[in-house]
């Protein structure tokens, strides 16, 4: 006699196992397509961490320093591929398009971003791993934290990939892969689409540089071995000061490090006044010649006008002097800005940034340098 047919078989209902396992593949795929995506849509915020890890990684392995540096040349294409690999295999997992490959290309990715969050956090080397752009801001070891729970979920796949199951997928695979590797291409030769930064258009420079709201701090006391916090700083002689804490972290001026300047001292509140377009040229050397022709006749289009060039730059005086010369710029006056803010303030080398008193009008990539009329319409309206 089979024993089977002594009691009823029992419909159980799908195994939780398998439950867990989908729910950790939805949740897997949608922060990678997410995280994937808020890059992509600036690859070369994405790009200058890349150059920061391998600028610190060839200063602490010295015997890997040339390896390193030899990569900083290809940082954006990488960036572009990164990117574009984190959405398209996080479709690719949702869409259950090969999963078994899927997951394990997705495991190889997020150790490498683990091992980056976890170097960022443990040496303090580089305070933002970028793992959001500039959408998110997370702290190191909230990043590496991130990235560890995305780790155990995909193990947690992979030891039950068998109960995933395949379909036929490739179209959606392939059509993802099409689109995101156009954005990323877009983003690179005009801009991005969406701009997260706190030079934006439409934003205030004055206002960013201040506080939203006034800054609130609370003290942390310590008396006979205990440790107390305090909104006021206690008047008991008895307490001994250990720290004091920003409480409101989010009214912190979004712009701390802008600055303009020349050999006759500073300008950052002359930049405020009136309307200014500048000539961002972050680099003479690494600078494509065949944008300077529009920028130039833009220049001459603006003679007579309300609006006022300037080249806002982080070179050093001879090479921006002789860069004037060959480009017949000399009659733009230059002044000075840190890298890191001509970064951030514009993707593209060179490119022009436009502001009214102080607030954003308009920025442009070299490829889509405007000309004098739209500067006049635009400030005028």
């Amino acid at each position: 006699m089979n024993p089977a047919t002594l009691s009823p078989k029992i419909k159980t209902g799908t195994p939780p196992m398998l439950i867990a396992a989908r729910i950790a593949r939805i949740l897997v795929g949608c922060v990678f397509i997410f995280s994937g995506l808020i890059k992509l849509n600036d690859p070369v915020g994405t790009q200058i961490k890349f150059e920061e890890y391998f600028e610190v990684f060839a200063q602490d392995v010295p015997m890997l320093h040339d390896f390193f540096m030899a990569l900083v040349p290809f940082t954006l294409v990488m960036s572009v591929l990164f990117c574009a690999a984190e959405i398209i295999l996080g479709v690719a997992l949702l869409a259950s398009y090969k999963p078994k490959v899927t997951v394990w290309l997705l495991f190889f990715l997020i150790t490498f971003f683990t091992f980056l969050t976890f170097y960022s956090a443990y040496f303090d080397r580089v305070t933002d791993c970028g793992c959001f752009g500039d959408a998110i801001k997370l702290k190191p070891w909230t990043s590496f934290g991130k990235d560890v729970v995305l780790t155990v979920l995909i193990l947690f796949i992979i030891g039950h990939r068998n109960r995933l199951r395949s379909r036929k997928t490739g179209w959606l695979v392939a059509l993802t892969t099409v689109l995101t590797l156009g954005l990323g291409i877009y983003a690179v030769q005009f801009l991005p689409p969406v701009d997260m930064l706190p030079y934006a258009v439409g934003k205030s420079i004055p206002a960013g540089m201040k506080p939203s709201e006034p800054l609130r701090y609370k003290y942390v006391m310590e008396k006979d071995g205990k440790t107390e916090e305090f909104e006021a700083y206690p008047a008991d002689k008895a307490y001994t000061f250990k720290e004091m804490v920003l409480v409101n972290e989010k009214a912190k001026p979004k712009i701390t490090d802008y600055r303009v300047w020349n050999d006759a001292g500073d300008f950052t509140e002359q930049t405020f006044e009136g309307n200014k377009l500048f000539i961002i040229i972050k680099d003479t050397k690494d600078i494509d010649p065949g944008s300077l022709p529009a920028i130039r006749s833009l220049v001459e289009g603006l003679k007579g006008s309300t609006v006022s060039p300037y080249i806002l730059t982080s070179t050093n005086d001879d090479d921006i002097k002789a860069f004037q010369k060959e480009y017949q710029l000399t009659t733009v006056p230059y002044y000075k800005a840190d890298a890191t803010v001509l970064k951030t303030i514009m993707r593209s080398n060179p490119g022009t940034w436009l502001m009214s008193n102080g607030v954003v009008k308009g920025k442009w990539h070299y490829n889509t340098t405007p000309n004098a009329e739209e500067i006049k319409r635009i400030v005028n309206e």
